[in-house]
């Protein structure tokens, strides 16, 4: 009985490329899988002859062969040796064993594994560490150093991260004979599985550091000066590369993500590179005009001119005088706010002329209580506790 064409077998032009003749496989390897037809001896050869045909087509030399003389290439010893008698189904299997085996138990495929059964590094690097920093307002203008102390993972100082006791040398794993991987024999085919003994590594300590149980790191609290540029903002990530956690025996270590946060300002609201202010002016100056002082985040004072008959909600716009923008010497703009502040508590004089002002206006005299009270040493309170903060 003559044997079936190859890529008939797969079911693929001989045009197909590796990827379409990967696919192929897959989806029929996994169709006619031994496990998923247990009683069916057809399934069985089929499983056999797509084993037998990708593991041939996949190969260049193999390809090119084939392609020119057939399933002669593989005759008497033609081609350099194919698929005939025992057949080995390890090359091609391994390439979908992590898809069937997750399929057969329900387990997930995860990132991270050894792909194509490579034996994974003896190292690991470390991981990364997120410390989250509040900064004042003040401090985010102009920038700072600042320090910080965290627990983390360092290189034990005992083994110098090597893991093993000193003097001592990792040997080779006796299970996987250094290779990492363990080969079982399921039927007619072999598996490849990662050495439990070892994790991949194909070596192992047999006198582990006793300082730290031989994963070549232990736990220590650090200091660092962590340099907060001018003009970060809420969200902004401060690298610092190799800060992380030490690496799994001598592997690189990870890096620290600083998050500052900005603490709110009894006087200023930040927008971006903007601030926002909002300053009480008394009805007098709000009606014949006049000036106020203003503090400003650098720590000086601006006079704004206040024109007459300015009303609540007027905004007044000062460039240049906000926040520093990050990495970079420009700044942005700060916005003053008016709001008109009503007087209370006036002596008899105060009230006789606001009343003789009213009536030469037309207006009624009625009292009425103002619900402003206070406003104005309210602010300059805050004024003089900011300029204090600033002086400390």
């Amino acid at each position: 009985m003559s044997k079936r064409d190859y890529y008939d077998i797969l079911g693929v032009p001989k045009s197909a490329s590796e990827d379409d003749l990967k696919k192929a496989f897959r989806k029929l390897a996994m169709q006619y899988h031994p496990d998923r037809n247990p009683d069916s001896k057809d399934a069985e050869v089929k499983f056999k002859e797509i084993n037998e045909a990708y593991d041939t087509l996949k190969d260049k030399d193999k390809r090119a062969a084939y392609d020119r003389f057939g399933h002669d290439a593989f005759q008497n010893g033609m081609g350099g040796g194919g698929p005939a008698g025992g057949f080995d189904f390890t090359g091609s299997f391994s390439d979908i064993f992590d898809d069937l085996f997750s399929e057969f138990t329900g387990r997930r495929r995860g990132g991270g594994g050894n792909s194509g059964g490579q034996r994974r590094q003896a190292t690991q690097r470390g991981a990364d560490l997120r410390y989250n920093l509040q900064v004042s307002l003040e401090d985010a203008f102009k920038g700072r150093q600042q320090k910080i102390t965290l627990t983390t993972s360092v290189a034990c100082a005992a083994c110098h991260g090597s893991g093993g006791e000193k003097g001592s040398s990792p040997i080779e794993c006796p299970t996987c004979q250094g290779s990492g991987k363990i080969r079982a024999q399921q039927g007619f085919f072999t598996i490849e599985r990662t050495c439990h003994t070892c994790q991949g590594n194909g070596r192992i300590i047999e006198k582990p550091c006793k300082a730290c149980a031989g994963s070549g790191t232990v736990r220590k609290e650090r200091s660092l000066n962590v340099s907060i540029p001018a003009g970060v903002e809420e969200g902004t990530r401060i690298r610092l590369g190799g800060e992380g956690e030490a690496g799994f025996r001598g592997g690189p270590a990870g890096d620290l993500y600083i998050f500052p946060s900005i603490r709110p300002h009894p006087f200023f609201k930040r927008d971006g590179a903007n601030l926002h202010c909002e300053v009480p002016i008394s009805m007098v100056t709000a009606t014949l005009g006049g000036g106020v002082e203003v503090p400003t985040i650098d720590g000086s004072k601006v006079k704004v001119t206040i024109p007459e008959g300015t009303q609540t909600g007027h905004q007044f716009r000062l460039r240049g005088k906000g926040m520093s923008i990050l990495q970079s010497s420009a700044r942005g703009d700060m916005f003053i706010h008016v709001r008109v502040s009503t007087p209370t508590k006036l002596n008899k004089k105060q009230k006789e002329l606001l009343q003789e002002f009213a009536r030469a206006g037309g207006q009624s005299t009625r009292q009425t209580t103002s619900t402003a009270a206070g406003d104005s040493s309210g602010f300059f309170e805050k004024v003089r506790e900011f300029w204090e903060d600033l002086k400390e």
